[in-house]
């Protein structure tokens, strides 16, 4: 037998691994989904409450710190160090209690000390951060409490780390849920009281509230007898890998930074304005994205056990995947950014020049999603290798410069909307070079069918956004909202799948055929 192939290698085991991985994907894509539905609450109540505005500026600015430690110490840097790690041991030893002695005492000592320097370089940081704060001292004292965040974000991610090395993956999709909800608890009965300060006190409250989930069932599988804070060899093998990992992290986050530096000078709310149209467009990219974060421990095993056509074909299938999946949630947005954000966000302080100007952005960040989506599962690939590497670091770096250029000429020229298009620029760049390092650096992937799916789907999709805009046009303002976008998302969708199969790209093709066969059926029942 093969040690190579895949498991269940031949055509009925390929297609139950890819059943059973998808159906995990979509338990944890609900579960996430209603994670992100709490967090669009939460940014409508924000954007209700407070509107775009200098306090809101002020907030967001403290609201970069949990933005980047989510990255670095929960879903990224960390979870590429950890999981790997994990999942080698529960691979050899069964359980990756091993690694958590030797790591748990360690990593808490480290977040400690990082949240107090952060808190006391608190108006240091805000002044680089953004120096054209209307309100520069609420900022400080938003920062300062947003930065306790950086222990509890720490720790609920290298829980999470370990829950999902062991294969558990549904505990871990709560902690947005958790999350929001704490954020919800400060603001809805707070606000009147404490202005947007106690969102700062609400990110707090909902850190807190990602760790309490996932304690119980860590302590179920991890044993934590005869801890250490000794640092031994282990130990500073993967400190060192994680000085590349935090780089690329770092390096990634840096696109938000240059966003509210370069906002903070182009008047009140600009900050706001991005920060509102990147929330909403994210959704679906954090969707199109959860097949690969479920398979990242099943790559880690792969390549520990050198299993390198099994690793291949998941690699393989997650960019096919994510690619397929965000093409056409970007042409709606693109297509209809103007009544998404007129239903969601323009109630109370949020107006519709507001709603204007953050269409404007949000249309042109979208164009960046489809790099979005291909840097995180790109990554993933890189770093389930388990070995120290410094490829996806440099690869920020150049999207981040490209980000700066762009950003900056276009907040030069056209305001907001250019610097949208820094960020746009940027990812894209990113994710090319990812890409076309994966064949050399991870796994021999068919790289010209990779690219011929993308551009196909791309084309199909270029194609139903058309379709949903010309839909907008000539019906938007004669029918009520709602029914405009339940009438885009059927059409943009509808549009896609017909466009895509007829270019033959072999996961749509199989998507019309069930569809085309389940209406036959149905047909066939009721004469």
């Amino acid at each position: 037998m093969n040690s190579n192939a895949p498991p269940d290698a031949g055509p009925a085991g390929l297609q139950t691994g890819l059943v059973r991985l998808l159906r995990t994907a979509s338990f944890v894509t609900l579960i996430t989904g209603f994670g992100s539905l709490l967090g669009l609450i939460r940014d409508l109540s924000i954007a209700r409450f407070f509107g775009a505005s200098g306090q809101t500026d002020a907030f967001l600015v403290a609201w970069t710190i949990p933005e980047t430690a989510t990255p670095l110490l929960m879903e990224g840097a960390v979870a590429f160090l950890l999981v790997p790690l994990f999942a080698r041991e529960a691979e050899l030893r069964g359980s990756p209690s091993r690694a958590v002695r030797r790591t748990l005492l360690p990593a808490l000592a480290l977040l400690t000390a990082l949240t107090a320097l952060i808190a006391g370089l608190a108006p240091v940081l805000v002044r680089a951060l953004a120096p054209g704060l209307s309100d520069p001292s609420l900022a400080i004292r938003c920062f300062r409490v947003a930065s306790v965040t950086i222990f509890l974000l720490g720790t609920s991610g290298y829980l999470m780390a370990a829950l999902r090395a062991t294969g558990v993956f549904l505990v871990p999709a709560w902690v947005y849920t958790a999350y929001n909800v704490g954020v919800l608890a400060m603001i809805l009965p707070f606000h009147r009281r404490a202005g947007v300060f106690i969102a700062a006190v609400g990110l707090v409250v909902g850190s807190v509230g990602m760790v309490l989930v996932q304690i119980g069932p860590f302590l179920r599988r991890v044993s934590l007898r005869h801890l250490t804070c000794r640092a031994d060899r282990q130990l500073l093998a993967g400190l060192v890998a994680f000085l590349p990992l935090s780089v690329y992290t770092l390096g990634r986050q840096g696109q938000v930074y240059v966003e509210r530096f370069l906002g903070s000078d182009l008047g009140i709310g600009a900050i706001s304005h991005l920060n509102y149209a990147s929330k909403v467009a994210q959704i679906p990219m954090q969707i199109a994205t959860t097949v690969a974060l479920v398979s990242f421990p099943s790559l880690a095993r792969h390549a520990a056990a050198g299993r390198t056509d099994a690793l291949r074909f998941e690699v393989e299938r997650n960019l096919r995947l994510g690619t397929l999946f965000i093409l056409p949630a970007t042409a709606f947005l693109v297509a209809f950014a103007r009544p998404t954000l007129t239903l969601l966000f323009q109630h109370g302080a949020f107006t519709p020049q507001d709603t204007a100007a953050t269409a404007a952005v949000m249309r042109i960040y979208s164009l960046g999603l489809l790099g979005q989506t291909l840097v995180a599962i790109a990554t993933l690939c890189f770093f389930s290798l388990a070995r120290t590497t410094w490829y996806p670091a440099c690869a920020a770096i150049f999207g981040l410069a490209a980000t700066v250029l762009v950003g900056w000429a276009g907040a030069m020229t056209v305001g907001v909307p250019g610097i949208a298009a820094g960020n746009a620029a940027g990812i894209t760049l990113m994710a090319v070079i990812l890409i076309a390092g994966i064949r050399d650096r991870v796994t021999a992937i068919d790289r010209a069918g990779i690219i011929k799916v993308m551009l196909s789907a791309a084309l199909a999709a270029g194609i139903a956004g058309l379709f949903g805009y010309v839909l907008d046009s000539t019906a938007g303002a004669d029918l009520p909202i709602l029914l405009v976008l339940l009438l885009g998302v059927l059409g943009v969708t509808t549009a896609y799948v017909i466009v895509g199969a007829a270019l033959r790209i072999e996961e749509l093709v199989r998507g019309w055929r069930w569809l085309a066969g389940r209406l036959r059926r149905q047909g066939t029942v009721r004469d």
